[in-house]
């Protein structure tokens, strides 16, 4: 998937949506039963992306005995929706909250100019500059 060729999955998109993007997702012509190469599948790349390792194992039992597409779809949604659940509902509302994000963010550059400046003193003295007023 490449994010030029607009096909790729957002985290943070509604689940309605999530559902519809991973529902798109291309698939070759193998017909339910017919067993399945899970390397050459990009629906079980992005599972495996976020899966355990025996729900890995599981999952590439399930294309060997042939999982329809239909089928392996719905799991991998509902195995994504149920861990982007939480993420998704903080993102939205941090989003939500602009002003929260704002305060974040200026007290970490308070902080980092904090640090920046006892760098700097240590850097002037090292090269035997005075302090600039």
């Amino acid at each position: 998937m490449s994010k030029s060729y607009n096909n790729t999955i957002p985290l943070f998109v509604s689940e309605k949506k999530l559902l519809k993007l991973v529902r798109k997702i291309k698939t070759n012509s193998l017909e339910p039963g017919e067993p399945k190469d899970p390397e050459t599948c990009t629906l079980f790349q992005i599972y495996s992306a976020f899966a355990s390792a025996s729900d890995v194992a599981a999952m590439r039992e399930q294309y060997a005995q042939g999982i329809g597409w239909g089928d392996a779809k719905n799991q991998l949604f509902e195995y994504l929706n149920a861990h982007l659940e939480a993420p998704r509902e903080r993102y939205n509302a941090l989003m939500e909250d602009p002003a929260h994000i704002e305060a974040v963010l200026q007290k970490g550059a308070e902080r980092a100019r904090e640090e920046a400046a006892i760098t700097m003193d240590k850097l002037r003295s090292a090269a035997g500059l005075g302090r600039f007023i």
